[in-house]
């Protein structure tokens, strides 16, 4: 991952058009008072972590530590805590927006914050507590564990909130904010399975009104990158689209984006063959075949196949390589919704697949989705 300054703009606005200001301040994102976060001191979170111990740590990344806490006088008592790790990946400058962000924004699909500790050189977020953890520790678990892997409408459950996350923040607030950052680790499970976005710390303002990117430093996590943004530095929310198209691959497949492990180390390498067959169409034999090799083994053949062709061409959709060509957020939760409406059985959840006939395809211009 490369970080770098993150710039920022003194005002977000929801499209209802109300709007709020966030404090400037550089000792507290909350200075003006418009913020709802509660403001820590280290001694409370110490407490609140038992002294940070090594048994309450629940997750780590270059951004430092995240622990299980308990605060008596919180709904629901237990909080985790994220514990920045000096010359970390999210410095100050990420604290501030990741602060800010949270405090503003609010929707069923992103982490909520509870507050923030900054004393002295230590800086701290609390979020709420989500139990089951990342969607990463239950995608990718070693091959002895798969039957506890998730099953099909976990799956899609949680690639309906993920894009309902995204829409939100792409088109629910004006500028729109780009997250940036959007992989399987950053995506919290509750204990229904409903996911929430976290990590906010390296999302950007967007483009407003005749503008269609903002150029800046490319960052973000190896895999998940739109290739027009590595390397031109035009950052635009179809550069999201394209990270969400590797995660519902990865959602499909149960294979990591990069995966050094592997003899195919790019996930999108060894896909986009299969995925170039299913978009000539499901019939056919070869296309069949390429179906269920981009089923996950641990799924064990149960998925109705339709569903599993519509979500498989949504992705392939996400990852087209000239982005205004890729659907909005909006199109792809459109889509995703319809494949959760679709009733089936794991006995036999793909009987009906061929008296009904589906078919997702792209506007050819505007990359549009549309399920009939």
């Amino acid at each position: 991952m490369k970080c770098f300054p993150v710039s920022w703009s003194p005002c977000l606005r929801h499209r209802t058009h109300r709007r709020v200001d966030p404090s400037s301040s550089s000792s507290s994102p909350f200075a003006n008072g418009s913020g709802t976060a509660r403001k820590f001191t280290l001694a409370q979170l110490s407490a609140a972590t038992g002294g940070f111990r090594d048994s309450n740590l629940i997750g780590e990344g270059g951004f430092g530590r995240v622990y299980r806490g308990r605060l008596d006088d919180h709904a629901g008592g237990d909080v985790a805590v994220k514990k920045l790790r000096h010359g970390g990946a999210q410095g100050p400058r990420e604290f501030l927006v990741e602060c800010t962000m949270l405090t503003l924004l609010h929707h069923p699909n992103l982490v909520s914050l509870v507050g923030y500790c900054a004393q002295a050189h230590e800086r701290l977020l609390v979020y709420e507590f989500l139990p089951r953890g990342s969607l990463d520790a239950h995608l990718f678990v070693s091959p002895s564990a798969a039957g506890h892997r998730l099953g099909w409408d976990a799956r899609v459950k949680v690639a309906v909130g993920a894009a309902r996350g995204l829409r939100y923040l792409h088109e629910a607030v004006t500028p729109p904010v780009i997250y940036r950052d959007l992989k399987p680790s950053n995506i919290l499970l509750g204990s229904d399975m409903s996911p929430k976005l976290s990590d906010l710390g390296l999302a950007k303002l967007g483009p407003v009104g005749d503008d269609t990117h903002v150029s800046t430093c490319v960052m973000g996590t190896y895999g998940y990158c739109a290739p027009d943004y590595a390397v031109t530095g035009k950052l635009s929310v179809k550069s999201d689209v394209y990270s969400f198209g590797v995660v519902l691959l990865e959602l499909l497949t149960g294979r990591r984006a990069l995966d050094p492990g592997r003899e195919e180390q790019w996930l999108l390498a060894w896909a986009r063959p299969h995925l170039q067959q299913l978009q000539q169409g499901r019939k056919s034999r070869e296309a069949a075949r390429s179906l269920e090799a981009l089923a996950d083994p641990a799924l064990q053949g149960r998925y109705p196949r339709r569903g599993m062709y519509q979500v498989a061409v949504v992705a392939s959709l996400c990852l087209h390589d000239k982005p205004n060509l890729r659907p909005t957020m909006s199109d792809v939760t459109k889509a995703l919704e319809h494949v959760a409406s679709q009733p089936w059985s794991t006995t036999g959840g793909s009987a009906n697949d061929d008296r009904k006939e589906q078919h997702v395809h792209a506007g050819s211009r505007r990359g549009s989705i549309a399920c009939r």
